[in-house]
């Protein structure tokens, strides 16, 4: 009578298993590869660097809130280059040698909705304390802005700024915890200091370049 032996079948079920899991780890696109570890990500702290400030008004369809620290306010000359569109800061000491070449202003500092940070010019009354309703109305808007979210835009006909209070309830701006009004204006005038009689904008208003 024959006998029956039983011959073993190769087990590859482990080498199918392994040959799996060599082609999921070489395609990128597959879910194992790309699911993130949620809690690792909130971990992550990321700090924003504040490179460039600019020095502008507002512009016409952003709301906007001022600093409400009057320490990040000052009032300050300038000289406005209106063809190159720069502006300039003028230390005091060179100031008052350079009569007429230079305007005062107060610097507001503003953040918009975005959390774009900027420093906000409005012109000063003159020594005869009289202002131009341009500025009169752009002064009272930046108060405004101090505790409320604000938009202006000009009004040719009105010869001053229409302000406008957001209607909804936006939340409060977050500022920049570690950016002093210092910080700002060093920022914002990186290379514009008018320090100098000899300084090249000032030789330029003489015509010596």
């Amino acid at each position: 009578m024959a006998e029956n032996k039983l011959q073993a079948v190769p087990d590859n079920t482990s080498d199918m298993t392994d040959e799996q899991d060599r082609q999921v780890e070489l395609n990128p696109f597959a879910p194992e590869n790309l699911r993130i570890d949620l809690s690792i990500a909130e971990g992550v702290g990321v700090k924003k660097a504040v490179l460039t400030i600019p020095v502008r008004k507002p512009n016409n369809q952003d709301f906007i809130r001022v600093h409400p620290n009057p320490a990040f306010r000052l009032a300050v000359a300038i000289i406005e280059l209106k063809d190159d569109r720069e502006t300039f800061l003028v230390l005091p000491s060179i100031a008052r040698d350079i009569p007429g070449e230079y305007i005062t202003v107060m610097m507001y500092a503003c953040i918009n909705r975005a959390a774009v940070v900027f420093l906000w010019p409005v012109r000063l009354p003159g020594t005869d304390g009289r202002q131009l309703e341009w500025h009169r109305s752009a002064a009272e808007a930046a108060e405004m802005a101090v505790k409320s979210w604000v938009r202006i835009k000009a009004n040719m006909s009105l010869g001053a700024y229409d302000v406008f209070e957001a209607s909804s309830t936006i939340p409060e701006p977050t500022w920049p915890s570690d950016l002093t009004f210092e910080q700002m204006l060093r920022i914002a005038f990186k290379g514009r200091l008018v320090d100098s009689l000899n300084h090249p904008v000032l030789k330029r208003l003489r015509g010596e370049t």
